[in-house]
């Protein structure tokens, strides 16, 4: 049997793709999938309410352009009346999969989570690290932190872009 020993843990450190969160979820498709974010445990019965297929063709301030795939899973953190159990991690990528049916969805794409309860604003996330362990896995998911580029592609922080520099250096700096 290829399944791994209980219990285990995948960090993807907010580097995970489609492909590799459905591949790591497939031994346990069974286990209830609880999710992580902010300081809160989702609620039993929570919901996927649109999975998003996207393509993102940018530029940076410093003058860089950059493309990606995205996959964006919307899950509202409403607990149903009377559920008790979570999603199991099955149900989760069976969903995904039936999404998968009808538009399509890029397994390299960079995967993304707008979470939140239905009282408060969407947050963003990425995944963190999924833990297999006590019947269950847990996705622990992390905010997503707005970075400018050019600074977190210069080592070290010194050679920063021109347009990340401070304003002293610079006159005027496009980040700020």
């Amino acid at each position: 049997m290829n399944a791994p020993a209980n219990p285990f843990s995948i960090d993807f450190r907010g580097d995970a793709s489609l492909g590799a969160l459905l591949e790591a979820m497939a031994p346990h498709g069974g286990k209830p999938l609880v999710i992580a974010y902010g300081d809160r445990t989702i609620r039993p019965g929570y919901h996927v309410t649109e999975v998003k297929a996207g393509s993102f063709v940018t530029l940076d301030c410093g003058g860089t352009p950059d493309a990606w795939q995205e996959t964006i899973l919307q899950v509202e953190d409403l607990g149903l009346a009377g559920e008790h159990s979570f999603m199991a991690a099955g149900k989760f990528a069976a969903i995904l999969n039936h999404v998968g049916k009808r538009i399509a969805l890029a397994s390299s794409a960079r995967l993304t989570f707008e979470i939140g309860p239905p009282e408060a604003a969407m947050q963003i996330f990425d995944v963190d690290a999924l833990h297999v362990g006590g019947g269950r896995l847990l996705l622990r998911l992390a905010p997503r932190p707005a970075i400018c580029k050019p600074r977190h592609r210069a080592a070290p922080v010194e050679k920063a872009s021109p347009c990340c520099a401070p304003r002293s250096e610079q006159g005027s700096s496009c980040c700020r």
